[in-house]
């Protein structure tokens, strides 16, 4: 008997997102796909937030039998790992164009605050551990690259990311609560000024002195077309940029690109260096237009 270890077999869903899944032995192949499922699925949550999402209601918008997608997806919470991954879909191109880690870090924060406001339901899919899906791991790839000229160690690197992480699902989860007033017809700020009333009607000095402080200083008060949360995040990140001034850990030496050193002294070399960094270029804006394209399909599709 080999003593050898086995590797683990992949979780379905997993698989799924890899492209490295089996595909079904049976089923209506030309007319369903995962494709179509992860589509029609997220189509529904969008519409409805996840609880609108089940393998009957996704199964009844395509024609098709609940069991039918059975043979595609093997559980809901399989499906809901595809969703995530097409919700979240990939980080811009835009982050590591920006200039300097604070800057960098910024665009990553905004970048990714905007898939939560296009798709709201991904906040109520939790977070069960390290990210294992191609897409959830580009975005993590993408802040450790904002990051990768930082001076400490790639331990207090995605020590950073985590808590960039937290405070952008926090904003995103008030400003979905904020959405769910526009949507009932209502307007956030003056749902903000009924509640500063209210509270000020309810919260005395003698039993809660300091949110009667802060009430009576305006701290409460809703600001028109400004935006709540930029103070949150300018903290965090003058709080990266203390520590990574601190310079706990020496970054390791940058890695030479051989062309480089030889640009310096041979002039075919450093048009070639030239060359590859207008095709590199070509290349992100193709990307761009190609996620712009998938963009505006999905939304002829959606409209019908």
């Amino acid at each position: 008997m080999s003593d050898m270890p086995t590797d683990p077999e992949l979780p379905r869903a997993v698989a799924l997102a890899w492209g490295v899944a089996a595909n079904p032995q049976r089923g209506p192949k030309r007319e369903l796909s995962i494709e179509r499922i992860v589509d029609v699925a997220v189509e529904l949550a969008d519409a409805g937030g996840l609880p609108s999402v089940s393998m009957a209601a996704v199964a009844s918008e395509l024609g098709f039998t609940p069991m039918s997608l059975y043979r595609y997806v093997s559980a809901k919470d399989d499906l809901l790992v595809l969703m995530q991954e097409r919700g979240i879909g990939l980080p811009p191109e835009s982050v590591l164009e920006q200039e300097g880690v604070r800057a960098r870090l910024r665009e990553w924060a905004r970048a990714s605050a905007e898939t939560y406001v296009e798709h709201p339901w991904l906040l109520d899919i939790p977070i069960l551990g390290t990210p294992s899906t191609p897409n959830n791991l580009a975005w993590l790839d993408t802040a450790l690259a904002a990051l990768a000229d930082a001076p400490v160690d790639d331990d207090a690197k995605l020590g950073v990311v985590l808590a960039l992480i937290a405070q952008v699902r926090w904003q995103a989860t008030i400003m979905r609560g904020y959405s769910t007033v526009v949507a009932s017809g209502g307007d956030p700020d003056a749902f903000d000024a009924a509640t500063e009333r209210m509270l000020g009607e309810l919260v005395t000095a003698e039993e809660l002195p300091f949110v009667r402080r802060a009430l009576d200083a305006g701290a409460f008060d809703p600001t028109p077309g400004g935006d709540p949360f930029a103070f949150g995040l300018d903290r965090l990140l003058d709080g990266v940029e203390a520590y990574l001034a601190a310079g706990t850990v020496p970054p390791e030496p940058p890695e030479v690109d051989p062309l480089e050193e030889q640009a310096a002294r041979d002039p075919k070399v450093k048009e070639a260096v030239k060359a590859r960094r207008e095709a590199e270029k070509h290349l992100r804006e193709a990307r761009q237009r190609e996620r712009q394209r998938l963009r505006d399909a999905r939304e002829r599709l959606r409209r019908g």
